[in-house]
């Protein structure tokens, strides 16, 4: 609440205001049971944190007046980058954000802000990694204050950028980058050469393979980028929470089986992520995942209940207190919009189904051969997975049409049989790298060979799929503003009937389903698909 109230506050109060509330606030969380019968606590704590959160939005997003009226110039910086975007056609453009580490006067004031740069590099100069200093000329342009969330300049200021350098050129390298960045930039390299094993035959094949495996989106077509867009299975080939959820559950599981002591499985564990989280691009949204992968080990090893929720809750309290402004990203948004709908809706709905269609409830469970156990266990599956994607429809569908501008009806089809598939070419790629760095190379053939069949199916399925008429439509809110509160209003439809336990007197699982139709319905405009 408080990092929202300071977005869409045209002026930030004076600082002694903020820290006087602040105080105040603190002092009725601390004495609260005696000043409100108490009971009254919360009351405190909830203010302390919204002012908290007002006070890390000026001070993250640290935008001055005078800036508003600055207008476009050339400067001379020291840039360490800290994100690249994926290279294009073009090799010799780079383009990404980094920090400011040296300007000359005027432009001193940019020391310690991230900017975004898009530069030409010098001929014949490799591109650079993140840690890597460059001296960097070019145009430099304020961006708006609060641009629209679906464009790029969006984007820029949803991460917490000020600033854009356009027209650059990277004149030279000031610094290396560290021995650890090196590492993990040959690490890809390698990881990229062992999935490509016995597939230089099949080109597209073994770019979606590691574009799945590794992150690498600059691997994919403009052909299967469409497909996968339209489908509204484009996530498959971000390092996201199924990535790291998959490869968690598979090294958790060959771990166990080495029957290593549980903190022995917990280091392991916690070091293979992280490095799997490097050296695929250290993404925002694979630490999210790696983060509440994190807290559910932390649960398992102290042998505390393992709350799904409570990881979910935490982990996007860390991230906020860290990196404030993710708050505002599209990609903070749909992970964690999406984790909790499944973790609110998804599973209780699925446990409500299976209790009410449980199958041979006459048969007594000593007289059940194994084909009963088979077909009840198919049910349960099948039933648990419908669940899970119809309640993920819901958040995909308004955050889709608030950032891409597209609705995908046919996502919910197209996931449920495309989740499954990439799984299966997820952990063979895993059982491929292990191969590979053991010297095992026959091995990851097979493994190759046995992902690119599973991806060739993919790939077949949903191009013939995205071709259908009605899996996609042009949709828009009539302004951004419509869709965060519609999107706000979702997620408190969820909390709310969690809370309850989704009884009937809050109207059982309905309401959510009920609520973002009316809103696709009333509050979103379409265009048809040319």
């Amino acid at each position: 609440m408080g990092l929202t109230l300071a977005k869409v506050t045209p002026g930030a109060p004076p600082g002694w205001l903020l820290g006087l509330c602040l105080t105040a606030a603190v002092t009725v969380a601390g004495w609260g049971s005696l000043l409100i019968r108490g009971s009254g606590w919360w009351v405190g704590l909830a203010l302390s944190l919204t002012l908290s959160g007002f006070v890390m939005y000026s001070l993250t997003r640290a935008r001055l007046a005078l800036w508003e009226t600055l207008p476009p110039r050339e400067v001379r910086i020291e840039l360490e980058w800290e994100r690249l975007f994926p290279a294009g056609t073009d090799p010799r453009k780079v383009s990404g954000w980094g920090v400011v580490r040296r300007a000359a006067a005027p432009s001193s004031e940019l020391v310690g802000q991230r900017i975004y740069v898009a530069a030409r590099l010098a001929r014949l100069r490799p591109r650079p990694i993140p840690s890597e200093v460059n001296e960097v000329v070019g145009r430099l342009q304020r961006l708006p204050k609060s641009p629209a969330a679906n464009t790029f300049d969006g984007y820029l200021a949803g991460v917490g950028l000020n600033f854009k350098l356009t027209q650059a050129r990277s004149v030279r390298v000031v610094q290396e980058a560290t021995s650890y960045r090196r590492w993990c930039e040959a690490a890809q390299r390698e990881l990229s050469r062992i999935l490509g094993f016995g597939l230089q035959a099949h080109p597209r094949l073994e770019g979606i393979f590691k574009a799945m495996v590794l992150g690498l989106q600059r691997e994919l077509s403009e052909e299967q980028q469409v497909w996968f867009t339209q489908t509204g299975t484009l996530h498959l080939f971000s390092i996201s929470g199924m990535h790291i959820g998959v490869i968690a559950m598979a090294l958790h599981g060959l771990l166990m089986a080495c029957r290593l002591r549980p903190w022995a499985i917990f280091g392991l564990l916690v070091v293979l992520l992280w490095l799997y989280v490097d050296v695929t691009g250290r993404t925002p949204s694979a630490l999210r995942a790696f983060l509440m992968v994190f807290l559910v080990e932390v649960a398992f090893v102290l042998r505390l209940p393992r709350s799904t929720v409570s990881a979910w809750v935490a982990s996007a309290w860390i991230v906020l207190v860290f990196d404030p402004m993710q708050l505002f990203s599209a990609s903070f948004q749909m992970s964690y919009g999406i984790v909790g709908a499944l973790l609110l809706l998804g599973l209780p709905l699925g446990e409500a189904w299976n209790r009410t269609l449980i199958p041979f409830r006459s048969l007594p469970a000593s007289a059940r051969s194994w084909k009963h156990h088979c077909l009840a266990a198919g049910l349960a599956s099948s039933l648990n997975t419908a669940a899970l994607g119809l309640s993920t429809l819901l958040m995909s569908a308004l955050t889709g049409v608030l950032y891409f501008g597209l609705l995908t009806p046919g996502a919910l089809v197209a996931n449920l049989a495309a989740i499954p598939l990439a799984s299966i070419a997820i952990l063979a790629g895993l059982a491929s790298l292990v191969s590979g760095l053991l010297g095992a190379t026959h091995l990851s053939l097979v493994f190759n060979h046995g992902a690119a069949l599973v991806l060739w199916l993919v790939v077949r399925l949903l191009a013939w799929f995205a071709d259908q008429p009605g899996v996609h439509l042009v949709a828009s809110f009539s302004s951004p503003a419509v869709g965060f509160v519609a999107l706000t209003g979702l997620i408190g439809l969820l909390l709310v009937g969690f809370h309850f336990g989704w009884s009937r007197r809050v109207g059982g699982f309905w309401p959510p389903f009920v609520y973002t139709g009316l809103v696709l319905i009333v509050l979103v405009s379409y265009t048809p698909v040319p």
